[in-house]
């Protein structure tokens, strides 16, 4: 990424390379961070949010705020309050956030914990081992959402999984069936060697229907868009779980990536693994048929299946150097790093 090198602290640096370890749709890594004098200035990055699947870029905004949350997390690592200012100015559209170093203070032994689990989070795909979680560890990682401002639903009876699971399938459906959507899948699921962004398909299951949750096709191994009844005995689903927020709007989505993100690591911690359904929150449709079946009525943000599993395979990451610029005094923001051909 183009910038004056010279003004990157070290500090930001370190922040900047928790940050890009969050989730995001399709390991697109959709942020830009501009480091300027005391602030760190968190971008979502146009070129990569997916124009077929999430259009309007309320998945972007959530991945940015998992992102956010890491930096928060690194600077209490490092014993200083963050102070986070959400942003929405008409001006500069893609400015998510300022976060500035506040007053020194100790991290807690629960924040040190959840920052000892950024090594350890990865997505998982496919079936988790069998057994169930404990619920007063669903109750916690629940806590964790509440604490951020967000509602996460943990649905416990086999109903309404099953109603979930429905509407992931449809979704899949759909997208397997358009051409747009197989063609955006195909940019981001690299078939040569491992590239910083994207989902390897190396990592990801021979089918994706292992369980009565469709899982995205980045093999290209379902046949002609259809859904195929998984294997039986080949692993348990998991804990359902839906995270929702009270609104809908950029700053609620911004507040879903954080909390989502602080969930996830609770549960690394703890190794529970995740593995993500937002297929059916992309579809307008099935999303409000979820808002108003699953969770109450507030706007769902992520879908998940959370379990223990014998192994999760990482996903790469762009290096904190090529999305994070110095700036020495306010002025544009710098061009983003050129993404790979074919997008």
């Amino acid at each position: 990424m183009a910038g004056t090198r010279d003004h990157i602290s070290r500090p930001a640096h370190y922040l900047v390379r928790a940050a890009v370890t969050a989730p995001s749709l399709h390991n697109s890594q959709p942020w830009l961070f501009v480091a300027r004098d005391d602030v760190l200035e968190l971008y979502a990055d146009p070129a990569r949010r997916l124009r077929t699947t999430d259009p309007g870029g309320r998945e972007l905004t959530v991945s940015c705020g998992a992102a956010l949350f890491n930096v928060r997390l690194a600077m209490r690592h490092l014993g200083f309050r963050p102070l986070v200012r959400a942003c929405d100015e008409p001006g500069r559209r893609n400015l998510l956030a300022e976060i500035r170093w506040g007053p020194y203070e100790p991290p807690g032994a629960d924040e040190e914990l959840l920052h000892r689990a950024l090594t350890l989070r990865h997505t998982h795909r496919g079936p988790f081992l069998p057994g169930s979680l404990p619920e007063p560890l669903l109750r916690g990682l629940a806590g964790q959402c509440r604490a951020e401002g967000a509602l996460l639903r943990v649905v416990a009876d086999a109903e309404g999984a099953s109603r979930i699971a429905e509407a992931v399938r449809e979704a899949e459906t759909v997208w397997r069936a358009d051409p747009s959507a197989a063609s955006e899948i195909a940019r981001w699921a690299p078939v040569a060697a491992p590239v910083p962004e994207g989902e390897e398909r190396s990592v990801h299951p021979a089918y994706p229907d292992g369980t009565a949750f469709a899982g995205r096709d980045y093999t290209g191994r379902s046949r002609h868009g259809c859904w195929r009844e998984p294997v039986a005995g080949a692993g348990a689903p998991g804990a359902v779980v839906v995270l929702a927020t009270r609104r809908d709007d950029r700053r609620d989505r911004l507040l879903a990536g954080q909390a989502l993100q602080r969930m996830l690591l609770a549960a690394a911690a703890y190794d529970v693994r995740a593995a993500f359904h937002t297929q059916p929150l992309e579809i307008p449709a099935l999303r409000e048929r979820l808002r108003r079946t699953v969770t109450f009525g507030f706007p769902p943000q992520v879908v998940l299946r959370l379990g223990r599993a014998s192994g999760s395979v990482p996903t790469a990451r762009r290096p904190a150097a090529e999305v994070l610029s110095g700036i020495a005094s306010a002025g544009p923001v710098p061009a983003a790093a050129p993404r790979r051909s074919g997008v």
